[in-house]
C-alpha cells in the first residue's frame, strides 16, 4: 500500500488518513482502491468497533477528484469510472460499524459526498463543503441523490447549478456537520464521538446501519445507472475537459 492513505488504531477506533495534502488530499483511482481496501479491512476485524477518517493537513479533507486524473475521460472511460464510484460508496453505505468524517477543512464535489455516507461529521469554521462539479464541466449525479436524501430538492437545486460551496456555519445550521469545535480540536472530538459508537451495542449498530442502506437503496442504484448514461454524454461532449484544461491553465498564470 502505497503512502497516499495512513491508517492506524486508538483502541477499538481506526483512523484512515488521507495523505496527498499537497494536492489537497484528491483521490485518484488507486488511491480510492486503498481506501476500500482498508475500509474493508476495518469493518471485518473483530478488534475494531467504529472508523474515522480524515485528511492530512489543514487546508482539505479532500478536493475531491484530482482533475489531473479525469482531464483525458472519454465516454467509455467516463461510464468505467461511474462504476469505480460505485464500488467505492457501495463499501462506504455497507459498512457494519460507525464512520466519523472528521473534516480538517474544505470537502468538495465527491468529498462532500463521502463525508455525507459518513455517519456523524465533526468540523471546524473554516470548513467548506459543496459540489463545485458543474464548474468543472461535469454532470452531478450521485451528488444530487445524497443531497435530495439529506436536504431536500430546492437546495440541492441550488447547490449542483451554482457550485458553490458553503461556509461551515451553514453546514452546521443544516445538519451537515454535527459538531463544531476549534480546528485544532476536531480530531480529539471524532475520537470522542467514535470511541461512544464503539461502545455501542454491536448487533444493534449493525442492524440500524443495514436499515439506513435499505431506505436508500433504490434511489443510490437509479443514480449510478443514470450516472453511466449522463456522465458518457458528458465527456463524449469534450465540455469536462475543455473546462478542466481553463482550469489548470488559469492555475498556472
Amino acid at each position: 500500500m502505497s503512502d497516499d492513505i495512513l491508517l492506524k488504531n486508538i483502541g477499538p477506533v481506526a483512523v484512515v488518513t488521507l495523505n496527498r495534502p499537497a494536492k489537497l488530499n484528491a483521490w485518484t483511482t488507486p488511491m480510492r482502491n486503498q481506501i476500500i481496501a482498508a475500509l474493508e479491512l476495518f469493518d471485518g476485524d473483530a478488534n475494531v468497533s467504529a472508523i474515522i477518517m480524515t485528511g492530512a493537513g489543514d487546508r482539505a479533507f479532500s478536493a475531491g477528484q484530482d482533475l489531473a486524473e479525469a482531464h483525458d475521460f472519454d465516454g467509455a472511460r467516463a461510464v468505467a469510472w461511474v462504476k469505480e464510484w460505485e464500488r467505492y460508496y457501495d463499501v462506504l453505505r455497507g459498512l457494519s460499524k460507525p464512520l466519523v468524517m472528521a473534516l480538517n477543512g474544505t470537502a468538495a464535489g465527491s468529498a462532500f459526498q463521502v463525508a455525507l455516507l459518513g455517519d456523524i461529521r465533526v468540523g471546524h469554521p473554516g470548513v467548506r463543503m459543496g459540489q463545485p462539479e458543474i464548474n468543472s464541466g461535469i454532470a452531478s449525479t450521485t451528488g444530487p441523490w445524497i443531497m435530495n436524501a439529506m436536504l431536500g430538492m430546492s437546495r440541492t437545486i441550488e447547490l449542483t447549478l451554482t457550485g458553490r460551496l458553503m461556509e461551515a456555519d451553514e453546514c452546521h445550521r443544516i445538519g451537515l456537520i454535527h459538531h463544531l469545535v476549534p480546528a485544532e480540536q476536531v480530531f480529539d472530538k471524532a475520537l470522542e464521538v467514535a470511541q461512544s459508537l464503539a461502545a455501542k451495542p454491536p448487533v444493534a449498530m449493525r442492524l440500524d446501519k443495514q436499515r439506513f442502506r435499505e431506505m436508500t437503496e433504490a434511489g443510490f442504484r437509479d443514480c449510478i445507472e443514470a450516472g453511466m448514461r449522463i456522465q458518457r454524454e458528458a465527456y463524449d461532449s469534450g465540455e469536462p475537459a475543455r473546462m478542466m484544461e481553463a482550469f489548470f491553465q488559469q492555475r498556472r498564470k
